[in-house]
């Protein structure tokens, strides 16, 4: 069925009118990358040693490094946060050896250096001594406390990104210094070592010590640098010639047999598909049982919290067999997108990120068919979009000043919106032609640095498009369109009008952006066409009027499409007949149409009603997180009975089907299905969904292996929900006694879930102890804050110091406005926002501002839809 295009007068008048385009960056230059660090110096060579005091918590160091003076200086400038220099001394040619005086500035984490008279261009050997501190936070060297076999024991590791590095050693801490680093490390005899190459040498010292000492890593930048230690164990294979390893404490072997073989799975796949293949001789995947939350992507040394890599077929369920192949195919994605080439500096963090969680879903996708990962991913590109349609949010790129902005980076903008962007560019490019291009990068800048415009320049080449055009309104400019669709049948024919405008979920946008939308159009089960809509408006023509219109129907597209009320409803009354990515966009669109004004509540809960029997985890997770929003809008409020009788309706005959019980030879998304709808039937109250989950909960604390893998999480959080002071005491103490983080993190999860106001008082407690990890703080509390919002925010404030000094230093802003976070009340918006100006600067006010803008929107949405509710269930 061709189709007639007729874009280009409405591409002309879009440049004429509309905004200016967004000014696009220049290729990577090392002078013109930004940065606090001069450019005159730079480090070409580390060898460093450190020495742990384990039990103290401290250590000391030394190290010498091998710069390069590009031109004339008399100041030597470098990073060092919470280190005491010690002695610095620098030797070199026609100078014999300085003894100098270190200069620390502890606000701008700088160490420098003064010389009396200028250095001539040319290199020289700068040698430090220092001493630190070993962090119980996840920065820098820091240490985990834990239990195995009964017996407490403690390992130290390292997390360097952005901007720690400097604590463990001090460093040119920016990622355009590459440099080789050769690192040894003294320590006890019964500690195994790991780091980003393997072993060179291990010697004995006295008193029961030894000398590790690692080969020198290729040119790279210092939050690469990677160091664990502990009385670890390691199960080993090997692919395309690396020594692949899945390293964990002792006793969880057994967990490491699936990461192993996704590891290698994961290596071949990436050396074909980046035609550069791994540089290393060895990839090790190191689990640590807490310390920091999700994955860093160490250079041949990956770290992960111990849930995010392991997987035990005997007790985790298929949710986290697919979270730790994903988060397993993103950290090793990393080893070229990032590790190999690097963003110039962090406001290029989408390069690493963005691109690594892209790719990610593509080797799932083409490991794992099954779990549609393609699906979940637009669930995930629905929580971006809703925060992506407000005032408060930035592009993909956006300036990087200081070191908590470069903490700041690591948002769902940056991960998810630069994901979802380089799905659509791919679709619009073509396969073949975007990894052409991806190879061609990868190949150019090994063992370099970039910015945005050498990707698009590689991709524009490989294509034949304009890549830098249509990049740049996406990674340049906050938002996304809404692609209004008219439809009118003439003669015959289907012509179809799009316009573009800024989709917002809170006021109008001030300025009219434009984008260079790629789209796809066509017919439900038909053939799709791919055209560019650039300007405000354009039309295109199908040769027929047969056949339900759709816009995007593989759903590849960062934007909203709103269809005219005729098109609507064609697509409406086939939508269980409709392809899985064309269902769940037409309920995700209108959904959020709804929510934001744009259409009726009616129209989407007719919608949902057609979903009766939808087989995909992802929709009925789509469908049931609407509902759980609708059900918090309306808490404590008459509606939330309607909400609630309507949810248990709709789910139930569902659950029936399924059963209570797993049934041989299930599919998985029946498996997940039976956890996910019994969970959602528990939280609005039903009756037997609350028996079943404190019945199987009884029988658990019996026969722990009477409770199937895929059902523990809905019998615990079930358990934790409703849990009395008995239960509460099951909970707690196979949270202290679970062997694993994630037997841990499960019951510590349902202690936090408690409705009853005495045992949320228990679980705030205990975040004052300091047997509570730092990467668990901020999911308790805000598990408490969730059912107890005014009682969690009333004791947070109480212990504001104590809380910040038992938990993870880079999420304290975001863990203190995000107690209020599922607030619809305004008051809570700015007393919160209040709070954060006066305790937490710039940085925290401005995160500040972003949830308190998302607590008036809920308000916004609960004026506008308890009444609809009311009209549409009652």
């Amino acid at each position: 069925m061709p189709v007639a295009l007729a874009l280009a007068a409405a591409t002309a008048l879009a440049f004429a009118a509309g905004a200016p385009a967004a000014h696009a960056e220049a290729p990577f230059s090392f002078a013109a990358t930004p940065g606090k660090l001069p450019k005159d110096v730079v480090p070409l060579q580390y060898t460093a040693h450190v020495v742990p005091d384990v039990s103290g918590n401290s250590f000391r160091g030394t190290q010498t490094v091998e710069i390069e003076v590009l031109k004339p200086t008399s100041t030597i400038m470098l990073n060092a946060d919470n280190l005491q220099i010690d002695a610095a001394s620098l030797a070199g040619r026609d100078i014999g050896k300085l003894n100098l005086v270190p200069i620390l500035d502890q606000q701008q984490q700088t160490l420098r250096f003064a010389l009396a008279r200028p250095l001539a261009p040319g290199k020289y050997e700068l040698a430090l001594a220092f001493r630190g501190q070993i962090n119980r936070e996840g920065r820098g060297l820091f240490y985990v406390n834990y239990k195995a076999g009964g017996a407490d024991k403690k390992l130290i590791a390292t997390t360097m990104a952005p901007t720690d590095a400097r604590r463990m050693l001090p460093t040119w801490d920016e990622p355009a210094f590459r440099a080789r680093f050769r690192l040894s490390v003294d320590l006890p005899g019964h500690f195994k070592a790991y780091s980003t190459t393997p072993i060179e040498k291990r010697e004995e010292l006295a008193g029961g010590m030894q000398r590790v000492t690692f080969g020198n890593t290729p040119k790279m930048p210092s939050y690469l640098v990677v160091l664990v230690a502990g009385e670890l164990e390691r199960l080993a294979s090997r692919q395309d010639g690396v020594d692949i390893g899945i390293v964990t404490t002792e006793g969880k072997l057994g967990s490491a047999t699936f990461p192993l073989a996704a590891t290698r799975d994961l290596l071949r796949y990436y050396n074909h598909y980046f035609g550069v293949p791994y540089p290393l001789p060895k990839l090790d995947q190191i689990a640590i049982p807490g310390g920091f939350n999700g994955a860093m992507e160490n250079w041949g040394a990956v770290v992960y919290n111990e849930p995010t890599l392991l997987y035990d077929p005997k007790k985790s369920p298929e949710r986290v067999k697919k979270q730790t192949f994903n988060i397993n195919a993103h950290e090793v994605a990393h080893q070229w997108f990032g590790n190999l080439v690097t963003m110039a500096w962090w406001d290029n963090l989408w390069l690493n990120e963005g691109f690594a969680s892209w790719m990610a879903a593509k080797a799932t996708n083409h490991f794992h068919p099954e779990w549609r990962p393609y699906l979940d991913a637009m669930a995930e590109r629905e929580y971006v979009m809703n925060l992506d349609a407000r005032k408060t949010t930035h592009p993909i790129q956006t300036p990087i000043e200081t070191e908590e902005q470069a903490a700041a980076a690591f948002d769902a903008i940056t991960y998810l919106k630069g994901q979802a962007f380089l799905r659509m560019l791919e679709a619009y490019l073509g396969e073949d032609a975007f990894r052409k291009g991806m190879r061609a990068y990868m190949a150019k800048h090994q063992y370099s640095n970039t910015t945005s415009a050498d990707l698009w320049a590689a991709l524009e080449k490989a294509s034949g498009k304009p890549v830098e055009k249509l990049a740049s309104d996406w990674t340049l400019q906050p938002g996304f369109p809404l692609v209004k669709v008219e439809a009118v049948c003439e003669n015959g024919r289907r012509k179809v009008t799009l316009a573009q405008e800024q989709y917002r979920l809170d006021e109008p946008a001030q300025q009219q952006r434009l984008w260079n939308v790629p789209l796809q159009v066509g017919t439900v089960n038909g053939k799709a066409w791919t055209t560019l809509l650039s300007g405000p408006t354009g039309t295109l023509t199908q040769g027929s009027c047969e056949g339900a219109l759709v816009v995007d129907p593989h759903s590849v597209g960062y934007f909203r499409v709103q269809y005219d009320p005729a098109s609507f409803r064609a697509l409406a009354e086939q939508a269980p007949r409709l392809p899985d990515s064309t269902r769940l966009k037409l309920l995700s669109d209108t959904w959020s149409f709804a929510s934001n004004g744009r259409m009726e509540l009616g129209a989407y809960l007719d919608l949902v009603r057609k979903y009766g029997d939808e087989p995909r985890v992802a929709v009925w997770d789509a469908i049931l997180a609407n509902l759980r929003t609708l059900d918090g809008l309306a808490r404590g409020e008459p509606e939330q009975a309607l909400i609630r009788r309507f949810l248990v309706g709709f789910a139930r005959p569902k659950l029936e089907r399924l059963g209570w019980d797993e049934k041989p030879g299930e599919t998985a998304d029946d498996s997940q299905l039976r956890a996910m709808l019994a969970t959602a039937l528990a939280r609005a109250g039903d009756p037997e969904a609350i028996a079943q989950g404190r019945s199987r909960f009884a029988r658990y604390l019996q026969d722990p292996s009477s409770v199937p893998p895929s059902l523990i999480d809905f019998v615990t959080s079930t358990a934790g929900r409703y849990a009395n002071a008995a239960t509460y005491e099951a909970l707690a103490a196979r949270a202290a006694g679970a062997p694993t983080s994630e037997e841990r993190n499960r019951f510590s999860r349902a202690l936090a879930s408690a409705q009853d106001p005495q045992l949320a008082a228990r679980t705030l407690q205990s975040l004052l102890s300091p047997q509570t990890p730092p990467d668990l703080l901020p999911y308790l509390l805000g598990g408490v804050a969730s059912e107890h919002l005014d009682q969690t925010w009333r004791f947070a404030t109480a212990n504001r110091e104590a809380l910040l000094a038992n938990m993870e230093a880079l999420g304290r802003h975001s863990l203190f406005a995000g107690i209020v976070g599922a607030s619809a009340d305004p008051a809570h918006a700015g007393m919160m926002e209040a709070y954060m100006r006066t305790h937490f600067g710039a940085d925290g006010a401005l995160e500040g501002e972003r949830v308190g803008n998302g607590v008036r929107i809920r308000a916004d949405q609960k004026a506008r839809l308890l009444p609809q509710v009311r009209a549409a269930l009652q």
